[in-house]
C-alpha cells in the first residue's frame, strides 16, 4: 500500500534506499510516536514564543515571522520528502519554523476572536485521537478503494488552492477564502475532513514501515509526516472555527 501523505508517498522505497546510509536498528510504532511527540513539542515551543512577543506588544513580529517560518517551513519540508535520512536533522528545524508561522497566525485569529486558537488545538488532537481509535479497531482501514478516493480528493484540494493562487496574481480574489457563507463552511468541514483521513495513512504507513524493519531513522521520517498532517488539519479546523464564530457575530 502507498500512502497519500505527499512526505510519506515513497517510504517503502525510501526504507530500501537508505539502508547502510542510517544508524542501525529497526524502526518502531513507540520509536515513531515519541519523535512525533518530541517535533510536537518543538512545534508548540516556538509557537508560544511568538504568541508571548505579539501578546507583549510586538506586532511588528507578525508578519516576517508568518514570513519567515512559511517559506523556510516549505522549504525544509521539500528537503526532508526528497531526502528522507536528512529528517533527523530537518525535520526539528521544519517543526521549529513551523512554530513560528503558527504562532503568529494565531495569535492574528486570537485578536479577533479571543480563545479562538485554543479551541483549534484541542480541536486537531481531539479528532487525531479520535481518528487514531476508529483506526485501532479498524472501522477506518487504509483500503485500496479508500485511498483512491482519498488521492482524488487530495488532488482536487491542490488544483484548488494552486488555481486560487494563480488567480490572485492576477488581481482575481476567490471569495472562499474570505467568506463566512454556508458554501464556504461546507467546503471547509470537507477539506478538513480530508485532512483528517489522510491521518488513516499515516498510521497505515507507520505500522508497515514498523513491520517491514525499517531502518531506525525512518521513525524521523514518518514523525515529519505526521506533523504535516496535523498542522494542515489544524489551519484547517481554526479557519473553519473562524468562519463559525463570524457567522455568530
Amino acid at each position: 500500500m502507498r500512502t497519500n501523505n505527499p512526505v510519506l508517498s515513497k517510504f517503502a522505497d525510501t526504507a530500501r534506499n537508505t539502508f547502510g546510509l542510517v544508524s542501525p536498528g529497526a524502526m518502531t510504532v513507540a520509536g515513531t510516536a515519541g519523535k512525533a511527540m518530541l517535533l510536537l513539542a518543538v512545534v508548540i515551543f516556538s509557537a508560544a514564543i511568538t504568541w508571548q512577543q505579539v501578546a507583549g506588544g510586538r506586532t511588528d513580529l507578525v508578519m516576517p515571522a508568518m514570513l519567515v517560518g512559511g517559506l523556510g517551513g516549505f522549504v525544509f519540508a521539500l528537503a526532508t520528502s526528497f531526502r528522507p535520512q536528512w529528517a533527523p536533522i530537518t525535520a526539528p528545524i521544519y517543526a521549529s519554523l513551523e512554530g513560528l508561522f503558527l504562532g503568529a497566525i494565531s495569535a492574528l485569529y486570537n485578536a479577533r476572536f479571543a480563545g479562538l486558537p485554543q479551541q483549534a488545538v484541542l480541536l486537531t488532537f481531539g479528532v487525531a485521537a479520535g481518528v487514531l481509535v476508529l483506526y485501532r479497531l479498524r472501522v477506518l482501514r487504509a483500503t485500496p478503494t479508500f485511498q483512491r478516493m482519498l488521492f482524488g480528493a487530495m488532488m482536487g484540494i491542490g488544483l484548488f488552492y494552486l488555481g486560487s493562487f494563480l488567480l490572485s496574481l492576477f488581481g482575481v480574489q476567490i471569495g472562499y477564502f474570505t467568506s463566512n457563507s454556508m458554501l464556504a463552511i461546507g467546503i471547509n468541514v470537507v477539506i478538513a475532513g480530508v485532512a483528517a483521513l489522510n491521518l488513516v495513512l499515516d498510521f497505515d504507513r507507520i505500522e508497515e514501515g514498523s513491520r517491514m524493519g525499517a531502518p531506525k531513522a525512518m521513525e524521523w521520517f514518518a514523525a515529519f509526516g505526521l506533523m504535516v498532517t496535523l498542522i494542515w488539519l489544524y489551519l484547517e479546523l481554526l479557519r473553519l472555527l473562524s468562519r463559525l464564530q463570524g457567522r455568530r457575530d
